[in-house]
């Protein structure tokens, strides 16, 4: 369990009564509290037959992802993530269609669900806010030593990019 109170009343959470971890319920007040996935969304810009990466700062220190963000609570997916590209790369993105869906494990404290968008962007990325790094790799030169991901799913969505042809 992620969670061991009751975020209404503060009470004790278990999963006794329920026998599901992801439902542990409070035993002052009976609230269950469903813990669910967070919602992860990223942006896929290719120039050149080449993505755009980031280097992270903060979490995940020097590896490499695809530039990402969180969904907050009152927003739309797409919002989301066009606020998070902005915030990341200085760039405003334009949302094509949904390329991949994958739920991320790598954080134990946090399951996400991400989504992959292709996207369109003019203009130079900056790295801006969680990346201190952004360039445009090829396929080889993500498959290199010096290059580590800082997501699993990240290598899954990298790859079918390659198998479809839109990266070299």
């Amino acid at each position: 369990m992620r969670y061991h109170f009751c975020p209404k009343c503060g009470g004790a959470l278990s999963i006794e009564e329920t026998m599901d971890i992801n439902k542990p319920k409070c035993t002052k007040c009976s609230f269950i509290f469903f813990q669910n996935p967070a919602v992860g969304v990223a942006a896929i810009l290719i120039r050149d037959r080449k993505v755009l990466m980031g280097r992270r700062t903060g979490s995940y220190k020097g590896l490499w992802c695809i530039p990402c963000g969180y969904v907050e609570y009152t927003e739309d997916v797409r919002e989301a993530l066009i606020r998070e590209m902005k915030e990341e790369t200085g760039l405003d993105f334009d949302l094509r269609e949904v390329f991949a869906v994958h739920s991320n494990f790598h954080n134990p404290n946090q399951h996400t669900v991400g989504l992959w968008f292709l996207a369109e962007a003019e203009g130079a990325p900056m790295p801006m806010d969680d990346l201190d790094q952004v360039r445009f790799f090829s396929w080889e030169e993500i498959n290199t030593p010096e290059i580590v991901l800082a997501f699993p799913t990240d290598a899954l969505v990298l790859k079918k990019l390659k198998d479809q042809k839109l990266i070299d």
